[in-house]
């Protein structure tokens, strides 16, 4: 069976070339496909019975089904653990800003960066995600959301489990397909990817011609911190990561976001605060503080409230634009990896 979810309009036309059918007929089947929740050609109302029973037969609109969904106390945020074709389960979040409906979407089923602090590395990478299974992550949710009458996804943030530069192709065409007027028509402005600092893909990234935000994990403001906490800091030292991030905000004149995470006793002291206003000063660039998460084999714990406002006044004096996540879904366990770790 041919799987047409995930396909551009011109790969739609290319499934149904044997066919004999109009050219317009793609885009109502993308219509159904990424707007109207079409899990099969029998609602397709628009195509005639039997095209439906003819297309049926060889081509397939695979959705993922969810596993496992988990509510925050306040409703704000909402965990999806969606299941795939071949059984792999992958995690998506919906946030609820006060700027609109926020989705943060997986490029892979886990992660192989290693990162000391979080949970989706624990288990390994198990594969990429093809631009459908990434795409299918928001149009779940978008449906959910449409169904409920509670708006639409208004923007994507790529920051969930997996390297996204790791998975460069498949990412760059879902966020081609999000961009088109059949599926959810976003801006790309309304996209942020962030990543752990793949070099190559962030000088690639630049050159794309897109004004997507960049968000890059630095996590550490020195190489042997950073290489502690992240071993792909061995592959690609600071001094790199930092010369792509200026090349990136040069090149597409985009303000980039540095996502620094504070762990009690490692990250989040006077020494630490200094080398990062040094290492950031005079860029076009902010700082998103991230209190860590705790997850239960790391054994990281999170900062006193009192610390993270000290860390943040000190970076705002030495003018660096500065702020702390709001947290989001603590009690339903909304970091990277939790979820689906507990069905492993």
């Amino acid at each position: 069976m041919t799987q047409l979810f995930g396909l551009g309009l011109s790969g739609i036309r290319a499934a149904l070339a044997p066919y004999r059918v109009p050219a317009y007929r793609a885009r109502q089947i993308a219509a159904w496909m990424y707007q109207k929740g079409a899990g099969s050609f029998d609602v397709m109302t628009d195509l005639s019975k039997a095209l439906r029973a003819v297309l049926s037969q060889s081509l397939a609109i695979g959705r993922p089904h969810v596993k496992d969904r988990l509510i925050s106390a306040d409703g704000r945020t909402q965990k999806f653990l969606l299941g795939l074709a071949d059984g792999i389960a992958v995690e998506t979040v919906l946030m609820r800003q006060p700027y609109g409906n926020s989705v943060c979407v997986s490029t892979q089923a886990g992660c192989n960066m290693g990162c000391a602090f979080c949970a989706s590395t624990l288990k390994g990478l198990s594969r990429n995600l093809t631009s459908g299974e990434i795409l299918a992550q928001a149009i779940v949710i978008n449906d959910m959301l449409r169904e409920a009458d509670e708006g639409k996804v208004d923007t994507v943030v790529i920051m969930g489990s997996g390297e996204p530069l790791m998975n460069y192709d498949n990412v760059l065409e879902f966020i081609h397909l999000m961009h088109e007027e059949y599926t959810l028509g976003m801006s790309y402005r309304s996209i942020t990817l962030s990543t752990s600092g793949i070099v190559e893909g962030m000088r690639r990234l630049a050159e794309e011609g897109i004004p997507l935000s960049l968000s890059v994990s630095l996590h550490a403001p020195n190489q042997s911190l950073r290489e502690r906490i992240m071993p792909i800091a061995r592959r690609y030292p600071l001094a790199d990561v930092i010369a792509a991030a200026k090349h990136y905000a040069a090149v597409t004149k985009r303000r980039l976001t540095y996502e620094y995470i504070l762990i009690d006793g490692v990250t989040d002291g006077e020494e630490q605060m200094r080398e990062l206003a040094d290492l950031l000063h005079g860029q076009l660039a902010s700082v998103n503080l991230i209190p860590i998460n705790p997850v239960a084999q790391r054994g990281f714990l999170r900062p006193s409230p009192e610390r993270i406002a000290r860390f943040e006044r000190y970076l705002a004096r030495r003018r660096i634009a500065v702020t702390v996540r709001r947290e989001m879904g603590a009690d339903i366990q909304a970091a990277c990896g939790q979820l689906r770790n507990k069905h492993l």
